[in-house]
């Protein structure tokens, strides 16, 4: 299976929870490691642009295709599974016991997740520390420019 994640230029040489983990993220608790990915790309550009505007459009991102072995462990969680307020902004804290139970269990190396920006989508959460983590590779990386009408 491929991933995709939509990554500043400066980090798109290696495949790290380390930036997640400093500041948490709707599924992370600061501290806690995860790596952010989508399965499709316009799904990893959506939820990235919710957090920008018009002036604050970025021009060094690099669009990241990761290779996901299809027998990795991986878990599925449907929006069933889930609180009723798990796609809330803010994230409820909720949601940051679903992601760090996932990471401190280390059962499974991939948590695919409902998207909270285009609902029917998935994302896939990578736990870095698992021992699958180093089977998944990089295996493309291109500039990706943002269509400036996406913020109009």
């Amino acid at each position: 299976m491929e991933a995709f994640r939509l990554v500043r230029e400066a980090f798109s040489g290696t495949l790290s929870g380390i930036g997640c983990g400093l500041y948490g993220g709707r599924w992370n608790s600061s501290g806690i490691e995860l790596i952010y990915t989508s399965l499709n790309r316009s799904l990893a550009m959506a939820e990235v642009v919710v957090h920008f505007d018009i002036l604050t459009i970025p021009d060094e991102y690099l669009m990241m295709t990761l290779y996901i072995p299809d027998d990795i462990s991986l878990k599925k969680m449907n929006q069933t599974d889930l609180p009723p307020n798990w796609n809330d902004f803010p994230s409820p804290s909720s949601n940051l016991i679903i992601g760090d139970r996932f990471v401190f269990e280390n059962q499974y190396c991939v948590l695919m997740i409902p998207s909270s920006v285009t609902k029917g989508d998935y994302n896939s959460l990578i736990n870095p520390n698992h021992r699958d983590f180093a089977r998944i590779n990089i295996i493309n990386t291109e500039k990706f420019p943002f269509d400036k009408r996406i913020f109009k």
